[in-house]
């Protein structure tokens, strides 16, 4: 398949909004843990802030794989301040899909308009990847629920507006897929406390926090969905935003690749220039491949996605491959930068970096491999 002009428009739209306010910033950004908001403004402006929304909720109306395609422009150029941007909407999806309308026109608008950022906190100290291991409790006490626990490794922790919380509300089911409900938590409650986590590996302009919920009081209209089917809907929203996540692998690695081309184009080797080697063609060539290969994925599980006929085995091998491309060919190009990559002055250091997590959240490859076999031996061949 091939873009339309209007999306070969978004790609070189945003190609040159990363390019003109945050690629001579990324290595200040790295180093101190940070982001500067300002430029989130200017992205919201410019329609890259969940453009996914639809146009009555004031978003673009633009479809999975438009947002997708934003996606690996910004981590094309890097990878922690794409993640910074990217980030902003991740629950917004949600909420236009299980929410109810006067929940979509609350809290919807004011996330492209760059007025609010959203927040998803799933993972817990003791739960990763088995989500039916939480233990944050979300007690209905008449027309509220009081919810108690602690989350990890959450995005936007320190910075969102609207959090949205998946906690156990139906602790006797003896289905543990049904015990669990999405509830929408204004960060600005009494008892919410959210703690930045320093020291990442990578993408460190991007805010991670430890969050915890002390007592913390939110009326039951603020359940997103259904009670008990949060497990579901849980899984539904991954196979919106793996993709996304698809799209981050090869944002970096394509970033990397150019890193890698630019590099050996100027180093001599061996009486001539180290381009001319045949093995370092050989990795360009199967750096580019994994890339091309991977991009195709996505774009694939994003157009169907967009045209509801989604396929979770493709979607979780998007997400998969794609984050291992991001590894396999940042690795290649540290390698053909020899000693400069190594050190910090060079965009490669912090790519090798940044690259790993893509294969961790949202479903490491071990559970996206687990979801393809898992839809596969569904299937009558």
């Amino acid at each position: 398949m091939d873009l339309t002009s209007e999306q070969k428009d978004i790609v070189r739209a945003a190609r040159e909004f990363a390019e003109g306010e945050f690629r001579d910033r990324a290595k200040e950004f790295d180093e101190k843990e940070e982001f500067d908001m300002a430029i989130w403004k200017l992205a919201a402006e410019n329609g890259f802030i969940g453009c996914f929304i639809e146009e009555e909720y004031g978003g673009m109306g633009l479809g999975f794989l438009e947002h997708s395609l934003i996606t690996e422009q910004l981590w094309r150029v890097d990878p922690g301040c794409g993640q910074a941007l990217c980030a902003l909407s991740f629950g917004s999806e949600m909420i236009q899909t299980f929410g109810t309308e006067e929940q979509k026109k609350k809290y919807l608008p004011p996330v492209p308009a760059g007025e609010a950022i959203m927040a998803t906190a799933i993972t817990e100290p003791d739960a990763g990847s088995d989500v039916t291991m939480v233990k944050t409790r979300a007690e209905k006490r008449g027309d509220t629920y009081v919810i108690n626990g602690s989350k990890m490794f959450i995005t936007n922790g320190c910075t969102a507006h609207y959090m949205l919380v998946y906690a156990i509300t139906n602790p006797e089911e003896r289905n543990s897929h049904n015990r669990a409900s999405v509830i929408l938590v204004e960060t600005s409650r009494p008892g919410f406390e959210a703690i930045k986590i320093h020291g990442k590996m990578g993408i460190r302009a991007s805010n991670t926090a430890e969050v915890n919920f002390n007592n913390v009081e939110v009326p039951v209209e603020n359940l997103i969905g259904k009670e008990g089917r949060g497990f579901y809907q849980l899984m539904d929203f991954f196979n919106m935003t793996r993709n996304h996540v698809a799209a981050q692998g090869v944002g970096v690695a394509q970033g990397a690749l150019e890193m890698a081309i630019s590099h050996v184009k100027k180093r001599k080797a061996f009486g001539g220039s180290l381009s001319k080697l045949q093995g370092v063609q050989f990795k360009l060539a199967e750096m580019a491949t994994r890339i091309e290969a991977s991009r195709s994925l996505y774009w694939r599980a994003a157009w169907l996605l967009d045209h509801g006929k989604l396929d979770p085995a493709l979607v979780s091998m998007a997400k998969w491959f794609a984050g291992e491309t991001a590894v396999y060919v940042v690795n290649e190009a540290l390698q053909l930068h020899g000693g400069y990559g190594y050190i910090a002055e060079y965009d490669i250091q912090r790519f090798y970096r940044d690259a790993k997590i893509v294969e961790i959240y949202e479903g490491s490859k071990e559970v996206e491999k687990a979801v393809i076999a898992s839809e596969l031996l569904k299937r009558i061949f």
